[in-house]
């Protein structure tokens, strides 16, 4: 079956985010790694490889307007977070959640010219480090990770079809586990979340008034 993007699934590799970007040549390129040896999230954190694990990079133009990618990094994630399975929540901005514990995440970085949307999860793990887990407690066999990786391609490409006021507010907010939380954010900040703006901001009420927090400007929000 035709895909609108070429997919490539390789063994070990450095990073998939500089695999993708490298291999971009105008359609879309999916790359899928059974391992990388210096993968990373958001900020810059090395990303600890569970024992199966999905490691996918994305790289598209997309046909928003650049003011508008910032929505970007939330939509990678509900389509991650679809892909994954109705367990999986959202804490804001794209880190995929199973309760309390973190079982992936989504780095997106542009250049202004393409998107590279970078998708680590963790499917099975016999033992995960603090604060992590795996989704499942059985070892899925190794053409999982390429089958989810695919799904969350094919869920975030058909999302970018709608217009940019329609990235899907709505259903974010159904996924998002920090609504409704205590937080607090660097650097200083303390309030309650209470909502996620049209543009994809986390609206938090704090002593001072409300404040709206922007995935791109905030470094960490965390339970208070």
């Amino acid at each position: 079956m035709d895909t609108s993007y070429v997919l490539i699934s390789v063994g070990t590799v450095g990073s998939t985010q500089h695999e993708a970007r490298n291999r971009f040549s105008g359609r879309p390129v999916l790359v899928s790694a059974e391992r990388q040896t210096a993968g990373r999230g958001r900020t810059g954190r090395h990303w600890v490889h569970a024992d199966r694990a999905v490691a996918a990079s994305l790289t598209f133009r997309p046909a928003w307007p650049v003011n508008a990618w910032d929505r970007l990094p939330l939509v990678s994630g509900m389509a991650a977070a679809s892909a994954l399975g109705p367990a999986v929540g959202l804490k804001w901005p794209n880190d995929l959640v199973v309760g309390e514990d973190k079982v992936g995440g989504l780095l997106v970085e542009s250049d202004g010219e393409v998107v590279v949307a970078g998708f680590g999860a963790n499917l099975y793990w016999k033992e995960p480090v603090e604060g992590a887990i795996g989704l499942l407690g059985v070892d899925p066999g190794p053409d999982a990770a390429d089958l989810i990786a695919e799904q969350w391609a094919e869920g975030l490409l058909a999302r970018l079809e709608a217009r940019p006021g329609e990235w899907g507010r709505d259903e974010y907010v159904a996924r998002c586990t920090t609504l409704g939380r205590d937080i607090t954010w660097d650097p200083q900040g303390a309030g309650t979340a209470v909502d996620i703006s049209p543009d994809g901001g986390l609206v938090v009420e704090t002593p001072d008034g409300r404040v709206v927090l922007r995935s791109g400007e905030v470094r960490t929000v965390r339970p208070a």
